[in-house]
């Protein structure tokens, strides 16, 4: 079988891998040089912890364990399994990790609720003042910005596949072919279009309007080196807020009676925080729903998680290195794990993850793989 993956980033390269890994011979197609989308403008976090029970949770189970293989045939992934910790103050934010830890699926996810003690034994660079920690044992991280890099070069040490950077895919030709803007056909046994954030030209052609997908916009940033290990991805209780794991009367009490700041909420945030290879530390994230986005970063989402990760480190955050804003693509119903339509005969359309992509992009491909008989 000869599968035409078009798209690079972190999902399309998956679906590559998995082709690639059943034998069969495949063709990759890039617009630009390097994917530069959300698959590397992304924390690397392999979150199981916020997940919906069900589906996707399934999903991020079972891509943690493909992560962690692959990883073991890739030490350029850099995958870790290294766990999370986030911790809460006052009996409000307590209440909503006592809530988490006492969900039937928390044995699954690794969840336990740590003292401060425990916490810092965990992570000793957490000095800051808390009074527990929800810790769940079953996330991960890899290093985005290199990621996909280690998986291509894994693959091209294969002769089955083609990398075809710098073309855009314009057209699909009849069945299980398209036709880049160099004039080029690729025809193939399955076509699967993996092409992110972006959703007009051929996407809105081949999908239609009506798309059950949107845009999303962040801003992040990474430090210099802390100078220490930050043993665990940190979030704060602010990530309770956002990942649906933690719906619960508790959640409904924390709103109703100590609502986020105003930078936080007119922002939408959250505090997660992974700390990278060369010991920086990638910290984020805002949500921008409503279009059109904004051209410019702002400051005030940047000093509100500075003063957040300063509170728990309990010291001066580095100096901030990179500031950066992405956009990811999301179902608009966001209990959907990904949108995955058949758009031509043996044409397929894999897309809106949303912040899923990192953390469940094997596990997406592994399904495709599946269901489309590779």
């Amino acid at each position: 079988m000869r599968v035409i993956v078009v798209g690079a980033g972190v999902v399309g390269t998956m679906h590559a891998w998995h082709a690639m890994n059943r034998g069969h011979e495949v063709v990759q197609i890039e617009r630009e040089a390097e994917a530069r989308g959300a698959s590397l403008r992304n924390f690397g976090q392999i979150w199981v912890s916020g997940r919906a029970g069900g589906e996707e949770l399934d999903t991020a189970l079972r891509a943690r364990e493909l992560w962690e293989e692959i990883g073991a045939r890739l030490p350029a992934l850099g995958f870790r399994p290294n766990g999370s910790l986030t911790p809460v103050r006052g009996d409000l934010e307590l209440a909503v990790a006592e809530s988490a830890v006492a969900r039937p699926d928390a044995a699954a996810r690794g969840y336990k609720l740590l003292t401060p003690a425990e916490a810092r034994a965990v992570n000793p660079a957490l000095r800051g003042e808390f009074d527990a920690a929800l810790y769940c044992e079953r996330d991960a991280a890899v290093e985005p910005r290199t990621a996909q890099l280690a998986l291509r070069a894994e693959l091209s040490k294969s002769p089955r596949y083609t990398f075809l950077p710098g073309r855009e895919v314009r057209d699909v030709v009849g069945e299980h072919a398209v036709r880049d803007d160099h004039g080029d056909t690729h025809t193939g046994d399955a076509v699967v279009l993996c092409t992110g954030a972006w959703l007009g030209g051929l996407v809105r052609e081949l999908a239609g309007p009506d798309l059950p997908v949107r845009r999303v916009r962040l801003q992040m940033m990474q430090t210099a080196p802390l100078g220490e290990a930050l043993t665990t991805s940190v979030a704060d209780a602010d990530s309770f807020r956002y990942y649906p794991a933690y719906a619960s009367p508790a959640l409904d009490e924390l709103n109703a009676r100590r609502p986020q700041p105003a930078t936080a909420a007119d922002h939408r945030m959250q505090l997660l925080m992974v700390q990278r290879a060369d010991g920086g530390l990638t910290i984020g994230d805002t949500h921008e729903y409503e279009h059109p986005f904004a051209f410019d970063t702002v400051e005030e989402p940047y000093e509100h998680l500075t003063g957040v990760v300063e509170s728990l480190l309990g010291r001066p955050l580095p100096a901030i290195r990179r500031r950066w804003a992405g956009v990811y693509a999301q179902c608009t119903d966001t209990t959907r794990v990904v949108h995955r339509q058949r758009v031509r005969e043996g044409v397929w359309l894999v897309t809106g993850p949303g912040g899923r992509g990192m953390t469940c992009s094997p596990a997406i491909a592994e399904t495709t793989a599946n269901e489309l008989g590779w």
